[in-house]
């Protein structure tokens, strides 16, 4: 289920309806500002919402301050084991402080931290991971471990309910995926704060996004979940944030910038739609408008596909189209695609959003389509025709039978 409390991380909501925050963390060593600061600019440039950073010493808590003035997102403190840390984070202006209760020292230890948070109107992020699980449920965690992560979420919740503090957002991450996303289900039902979703040690690029999108995808597929961090084995920040906006826009939760539909090719494929397909999601890249753009390899079939798409290409081996919502607009030579397809989206904008046409372009277009259209391919249109064709043959057959089957068939009355 859905959150019902929403806490404020500078200015960012999170929880309650809010959208789903996307954040991720510096690569960097925090100290070092002006890597740090690169890193950060990169970031929220590549739509992170938030950006955490390690504070595990007393010179990150001084860089703290500085990159809390120059920071164009909130900025979250990472903090483990050392409660004073957390404390200066607090004091340094950090937007919101990250910790684990059971490993910063005690209940003693948290209740000083929160005791500072509460003053500073600081939220908090608490949790815990599969690897760093209270001593008291390690043997939990062996038979249960879905319960054992639930179990600790719950104690640390019930913590800060004690200490009189509820302005905060649990996480409860796990290398398994499967546990992720049962273990938050159950907590979704048990406590009604924001959760932060994420796959911890997801692994690399290609392995980390996959497992990062089943997990955080079923999840927030099922309305649970306020803001998502994917965790990646590289030095890219940004890379973690580019997969988390693609999970949100898959699942249409958030929009932001162009989606690319690009058919997954097979033998009938004429041209090198691979090198097509990657220079157009690099160009599309400077468009911050969220149009759909499609890149089809079946020169005449494909457009029916991508009707809905607002600009699509489909080529064949010599010459392709280019087409909006599923209408020709012209005709270019296969080289020629990827140029052709950016000049009618610049006109489109450059029109006041508005598809231009040219007829004897457009005418152009059609007579090619219908000069190479293959009739035994079997597109959308001509499925959609069958069906109806079928539907009105039995419908028709029904009524004939309903006829003969009638007492009066055949039967003529006439009045004497």
């Amino acid at each position: 289920m859905a959150s019902q409390r929403q806490i404020n991380v500078g200015g960012v909501l999170i929880g309650g309806g809010a959208p789903v925050a996307v954040q991720t963390m510096t690569k960097t060593e925090t100290a070092n500002l002006p890597e740090t600061m690169a890193q950060i600019r990169r970031v929220a440039e590549a739509g992170a919402d938030l950006v955490r950073v390690a504070v595990p010493r007393a010179e990150d808590v001084e860089a703290l301050k500085t990159i809390v003035a120059q920071s164009p997102i909130p900025i979250i403190a990472d903090i483990h084991f050392n409660h004073t840390l957390a404390i200066k984070a607090i004091e340094a202006g950090a937007h919101c402080v990250r910790l684990n209760p059971g490993n910063i020292g005690g209940p003693e230890k948290v209740a000083e931290v929160i005791k500072v948070a509460k003053a500073h109107g600081t939220p908090m992020r608490i949790g815990v991971n599969s690897g760093s699980l209270p001593a008291h449920l390690r043997d939990l965690e062996y038979s249960n471990p879905v319960e054992a992560l639930v179990s600790a979420a719950v104690g640390f919740v019930e913590l800060m309910e004690q200490l009189d503090f509820t302005d905060f957002k649990v996480s409860m991450k796990s290398t398994s995926v499967p546990n992720t996303i049962a273990s938050n289900r159950l907590l979704s039902e048990r406590i009604p704060y924001p959760l932060h979703l994420g796959i911890t040690e997801a692994g690399t690029k290609w392995a980390g996004s996959l497992k990062s999108a089943v997990g955080l995808g079923t999840l927030l597929a099922d309305g649970i979940g306020d803001t998502v961090r994917i965790s990646l084995s590289t030095f890219h920040a940004e890379e973690e944030v580019k997969v988390a906006w693609e999970i949100l826009k898959a699942l249409k939760l958030r929009e932001r910038g162009p989606v690319l539909i690009a058919c997954p090719t097979c033998g009938r494929l004429q041209f090198d739609m691979d090198s097509v397909v990657n220079e157009v999601e690099r160009r599309l890249e400077a468009y911050e408008d969220p149009i759909e753009v499609s890149v089809l390899g079946c020169g005449v079939n494909g457009i029916g596909e991508a009707r809905h798409a607002d600009f699509g290409i489909s080529g064949a081996k010599d010459a392709g189209v280019v087409f909006a919502k599923g209408e020709l607009i012209r005709k270019v030579k296969t080289e020629n695609l990827v140029d052709a397809l950016f000049e009618e989206i610049d006109k489109f904008y450059e029109a006041g959003r508005k598809v231009v046409f040219d007829d004897a372009e457009s005418a152009a277009a059609k007579q090619w389509l219908a000069e190479n259209e293959d009739m035994t391919a079997d597109t959308p249109e001509r499925r959609a025709a069958a069906e109806k064709a079928k539907a009105d043959e039995e419908a028709a057959a029904a009524a004939a039978a309903l006829e003969a089957a009638s007492p009066t068939a055949g039967r003529r009355f006439s009045r004497t």
